[in-house]
């Protein structure tokens, strides 16, 4: 009944109120006189904004005595009050504390040292100077507490690169588009890697050449955004208006000579009018090649054949990998997004819409299949006659990545109220190639259809705000529908014993599975004085599968001298419904298990084998509890620190088993023995709530801009996160498991969660303006990481910290055109090599010389790129 009322509400609130307006234009200038594009305008104490074009130039809709709020990187922000329809204004140099946010505040855009949790402001142009070709991976080499690397040999994992803020991985934090919520993957990442058992949004679906800046909030924000939001938030801000369409074409390889990469992409506005629209369009493309970083062993002590074997020394000598790529995977990628809007009413309603669509294709590598393992007896990957060399499966896919929003903002009765409806999806279509079903014979094919999963979901938003003298309120609505697929496979791909690397989805896989969910939210603010900043949230949201939850908040935040700084803290609780995924993920896969390489079984948590077979619970939803508190302070204009204290404590987290095989007991057979029996695997795994969790970190950021260098000015960055997750307690081990000795989370697995990303890491910046000439130089300090042996310590290894060094350089040949070149990794810095420790299933037989199911920052080596940028 309170759903449908929530519906009634959203629409009734469709009809509007509106005020007169202007249409209030000038020029923005630095203070050397020059244009200063991509300054953020809006007016104070609403969401309506603007940006200034390439000369400058904006345009907003504004009412005499409103007040525009300027808001630059590296520039002071700016008040004027409107009293005509001109105004002109020169910015000043300074630091960054005063530049305007919107995530983290429901009732009002806050700046950075008004704001009382922290958040990072990262404009487009501090994401290119990373010199990184996608926006994950530019977030890396950004923001000290976020961290995504390329994965190898891990199936479809490898296409989408697990990401996680604060070390609390990829599940709990919550990606914001233009402030809406962005879907979620297909994807459930199972294999052996970072982020393991958990499912995050697909940040290669959106292009660096759309994102005008990214806002990260480094704060639990359940009671304001609902589900997911433990970690923090991600908001990226799409560009709006632009004066020039700029085109950028940029290529790059590593030192190895492989790993070639392209991007091209154009970014451009159309005039629609002369009453505030705007429509901002993007396209672009991305493709990268493979590379290769396995191991040379020259002979297979997994399989017990060495260099010497009379039958196979011939063949080890002639490929000493052992015929393995190892290394980022084939990518090819388009992007067409846009953003638009249309005053209405004079200006003081907005409709707006803005979306995109991502179609990426990929080709990763699974085991070589050495001949002494799997035989091709006809000649279905060879020709007769010749020699039998093996063979290596390709698993590619099919990325289609869709997100759209349209709404309505607009001014009634003297509050701020914007409708909006969203609908995300992801697919993701699963191919086989190069391979055989060894159970097919003669007619097995070599290309298989092996499946296809996809997540959506549909949102309807009702938010309203109000500020007053000393008061800011905020209150709305969310309904939300979500629907995950999976599509089974083509028979042949698993048939018998299946496709060889990736046995096909059967039927019994496949699932059509949907729920909906409501939330509705306040939030105040109360500012007895100038200084001194109190507020709370407050957040009901009900699922339709595992019950409802509430979710609160509370902060406070004070000034220090005259606006030179600020104390701030917060207290708040939260929470992860788990995905739709975890709860009806089911399939076979073939991995390192019991030993050997051999078939392992996912069972979905609603299966009658694991819920009534086993004792398996319900998945219900994760809780949180968060802290924090810091300070951050500006001694001097070009000078500002901040230091902001983190615990995060997570209750019932869901977890994605480790194997649970036979005990070793021939005498018996225990139930779970007879479910492996029945279904023909050697291991099986499921989604379980079972463990509790504690993260507690410090986040440091210091920058000092304008710094005279010779004829130059010099800016420097350092920035770090220093953070620790323990296991609080016992894992939660199912009665009939524990009763029969299983350990469900072994120690490998629990690695994955508390040191399979750094525990510090650093970022000094240096950026340096002399002329035409720009010169970036980043130094990133990723620290130690520590796999864990699933039952012996001593085979533990703790990979060292390594410093990562990146430079690009930027000349600018006048204000249209600019070319640019960059080494990433400019000393070619790996990780430490695999020491197995005479256990020869940690590197595989030597087939992994560097670590991937803990992981720092690849091992790519050296890239050297180019490009051009042109404005016209």
């Amino acid at each position: 009944m309170l759903k449908n009322y929530l519906i009634l509400l959203i629409f009734c609130f469709g009809i509007s109120n509106f005020m007169n307006a202007q249409t209030v234009s000038g020029t923005v200038l630095d203070d050397s006189s020059q244009p200063l594009p991509g300054v953020t305008v809006v007016v104070k104490g609403t969401t309506t904004g603007a940006v200034s074009d390439f000369d400058g130039n904006f345009s907003i809709s504004a009412s005499n005595g409103d007040v525009l709020v300027f808001s630059y990187v590296g520039f002071n922000t700016q008040e004027v009050t409107v009293s005509g329809s001109r105004v002109n204004i020169t910015m000043k140099a300074g630091v960054a504390l005063d530049e305007i946010i919107l995530v983290g505040n429901r009732a009002k855009p806050r700046t950075i040292l008004d704001s009382p949790v922290p958040v990072d402001n990262i404009s487009v142009a501090e994401l290119r100077s990373t010199g990184q070709p996608t926006v994950d991976k530019m977030l890396t080499y950004k923001v000290p507490s976020f961290n995504s690397t390329n994965q190898t040999i891990s199936d479809a994992t490898a296409h989408f690169d697990p990401a996680d803020l604060r070390g609390l991985g990829p599940s709990r934090t919550l990606v914001l588009v233009n402030g809406k919520r962005k879907n979620q993957s297909a994807l459930v990442y199972i294999n052996d890697t970072p982020g393991k058992g958990e499912v995050g949004v697909d940040l290669k679906s959106i292009p660096a050449a759309a994102i005008e800046r990214i806002e990260v909030l480094r704060d639990g924000a359940s009671a304001q955004y609902g589900s997911d939001a433990i970690a923090g938030v991600i908001n990226m801000v799409l560009k709006r208006d632009v004066e020039y369409t700029t085109v950028n074409v940029a290529t790059g390889i590593t030192t190895e000579g492989d790993g070639f990469t392209f991007s091209a992409d154009v970014n451009t506005a159309l005039k629609a009018g002369d009453n505030g629209e705007y429509i901002n369009l993007t396209f672009a493309y991305y493709e990268q090649e493979e590379t290769n970083r396995a191991g040379t062993p020259g002979e297979d002590v997994l399989f017990g054949v060495l260099a010497d074997d009379p039958t196979w020394g011939s063949w080890l000598s002639a490929n000493p990998d052992l015929g393995m790529t190892v290394g980022q995977p084939e990518i090819k990628k388009l992007d067409a997004f846009f953003n638009a809007g249309i005053p209405f009413k004079n200006g003081k309603g907005e409709f707006y819409t803005f979306g995109g669509v991502t179609y990426r294709t990929g080709k990763s590598f699974a085991l070589y299949r050495v001949p002494y393992w799997i035989p091709d007896t006809f000649n279905l990957l060879h020709e007769a006659g010749t020699t039998y060399q093996g063979f290596q499966p390709t698993f590619e896919t099919k990325i289609l990545d869709n997100n759209f929003t349209v709404g309505a903002k607009w001014e009634m009765h003297g509050f701020n109220v914007d409708l909006s409806g969203t609908h995300g999806r992801n697919a993701v279509d699963y191919e086989v190639n190069n391979s055989i079903n060894l159970d097919l014979g003669a007619s097995s094919p070599t290309s298989f259809d092996v499946g296809a999963y996809t997540f959506s979901n549909t949102l309807a938003n009702l938010d309203i705000s109000r500020s007053f003298d000393q008061v800011n309120i905020a209150f709305g609505a969310e309904i939300k529908s979500e629907r995950f697929t999976a599509e089974a496979g083509e028979p042949d791909s698993y048939f018998g014993g299946g496709v060889q690397s990736f046995p096909g989805l059967q039927p019994s896989n496949a699932v059509r599975a949907t729920r909906d969910n409501y939330g509705v939210y306040a939030d105040l603010e109360w500012e007895p004085t100038e200084e001194f900043l109190i507020g709370g949230a407050i957040r009901y949201e009900d699922f339709s599968d595992f019950g409802d939850n509430t979710s609160w908040k509370i902060n406070a935040r004070y000034k220090l001298g005259d606006n030179q700084g600020a104390i701030r803290a917060s207290l708040s609780t939260g929470f992860r419904a788990p995905s739709l995924h975890q709860i009806y993920l089911s399939n076979i896969q073939t991995l390192v298990s019991g030993g050997t390489v051999s078939n392992q079984g996912t069972f979905s948590n609603v299966d009658p084998i694991i819920r009534e077979g086993l004792g398996v619970p319900q998945l219900t939803a994760e809780t949180s509890n968060n802290i924090s508190a810091g300070i951050t302070y500006k001694p001097v204009p070009n000078l500002s620190l901040s230091v902001d204290f983190y615990n995060v404590t997570v209750d019932d987290r869901v977890l994605f088993t480790g194997e649970i095989g036979f005990d070793g007991d021939a005498g018996t057979t225990n139930p779970v023995e007879q479910i492996l029996l029945d279904n023909s695997i050697t291991s099986l795994k499921f989604f379980v709530n079972a463990v509790n969790t504690k993260t507690t970190g410090v986040d440091v950021v210091v920058n000092y801009r304008n710094i005279e260098l010779g004829n130059g000015t010099l800016a420097a960055t350092l920035a770090a996160n220093f953070n620790e997750t323990k296991i609080e307690g016992q894992i939660d081990t199912p009665q009939l498991l524990a009763a029969n000795g299983y350990e469900i989370f072994n120690r490998k697995e629990q690695s994955r969660i508390i040191s399979a990303r750094p525990k510090s890491k650093i970022l000094l910046g240096l950026d340096y303006n002399i002329n035409k000439f720009n010169f970036f130089l980043n130094n990133t300090y990723f620290g130690e990481v520590t796999w864990q042996h699933a039952t012996d310590p001593s085979k533990d290894q703790t990979f060292s910290g390594k410093i990562i060094t990146d430079l690009v350089i930027n000349y600018e040949i006048s204000n249209k055109f600019s070319i640019y070149a960059s080494a990433n990794n400019l000393l070619n810095v790996y990780p430490d090599v695999i020491d197995t420790k005479g256990d020869v299933v940690t590197d595989l037989g030597g087939r992994f010389k560097y670590p991937w199911e803990v992981n720092q920052f690849g091992f790519n080596g050296t890239v050297l790129n180019g490009g051009i940028t042109f404005k016209f």
